[in-house]
């Protein structure tokens, strides 16, 4: 006598009003995740034998049929990165950083699509970090505010920021100016 098991790994995320979710593709060839919002319109591709991609009625099912540990863990990332979609074109991605000197007046602006840092420990040479695609800085002072639509884009604008005044040759514990991140989005 033998049995036959299935097993289902599957996560489910709702689709909020006033966003629109297409998902193009299959297994094989890969899906591609369009979101349309009040915030704007993101896209990613997701591609990974054995996951499979569907939009019901107001939700949308990742699942895999007969997983190992590998093809869960995979489910989570892309139900995961489907919800960052959503939650983007909703609401939008916020990160606050915070400029910190003892000695040196740091002067942070815009210019173009990098950040341009001046004065950093006394430097004559500006630093500059990169703003990564269609996210929005904003400086008020000693805050920098860092905004998009793009959870992937955002983060990384924030760690360029703070990788720009990362301190070399010194001791961290003395020499604490920076740029340094105080709140990300949860």
């Amino acid at each position: 006598m033998s049995y036959l098991l299935t097993s289902i790994e599957e996560r489910f995320i709702e689709i909020p009003d006033g966003v629109e979710v297409s998902i193009e593709g299959d297994t094989v060839n890969g899906y591609l995740v369009k979101v349309k919002g009040p915030k704007g319109e993101n896209s990613r591709f997701l591609k990974y034998r054995g996951i499979y991609i569907e939009k019901l009625d107001s939700k949308i099912r990742v699942y895999a049929e007969n997983p190992k540990k590998k093809l869960k863990a995979m489910v989570g990332t892309f139900a995961a990165h489907i919800s960052n979609l959503i939650t983007g074109v909703k609401d939008g991605f916020e990160y606050k950083l915070k400029v910190v000197y003892a000695h040196f007046p740091i002067k942070v602006r815009v210019e173009g699509n990098e950040v341009v840092i001046e004065n950093f420990l006394g430097e004559k040479h500006p630093r500059r970090a990169k703003i990564v695609g269609r996210t929005q800085v904003e400086i008020r002072g000693q805050e920098i505010i860092v905004k998009g639509i793009d959870i992937e884009e955002c983060g990384q604008t924030a760690a360029n920021l703070e990788q720009a005044t990362k301190i070399k040759r010194k001791d961290p514990r003395v020499f604490q100016d920076g740029i340094y991140i105080v709140e990300k989005p949860s």
